[in-house]
């Protein structure tokens, strides 16, 4: 049985279908971007930590952390908060 671009999108008319279509695959591009920056991000962390670690510091340097909680928090709100947790465990670990 074919699904038909509305029933897949939830729209109720065609032009709509079309328009949900087509922001979805623009939504999937960026998403495939973001993961990414974020793959990105954690070689550059990691980069970090092994300086850190080699040179005698700690794993982790919570100020910075406080930085980027902060930052994202400013930019986004409440869940930029959220974002940036998940981020920091992604790119340190859990602690």
């Amino acid at each position: 049985m074919t699904v038909s671009p509305a029933e897949r999108t939830g729209a109720r008319t065609t032009e709509a279908a079309d328009v949900i279509t087509g922001a979805r695959e623009r939504i999937d591009t960026l998403d495939d971007r973001i993961i990414g920056l974020i793959h990105e991000r954690m070689a550059v962390s990691a980069v970090i930590q092994e300086a850190r670690i080699t040179s005698g510091g700690r794993r982790v340097n919570l100020s910075r952390e406080m930085e980027v909680l902060g930052h994202y928090s400013e930019a986004l709100g409440r869940p930029g908060t959220s974002l940036a947790m998940t981020l920091l465990e992604l790119c340190r670990g859990r602690i």
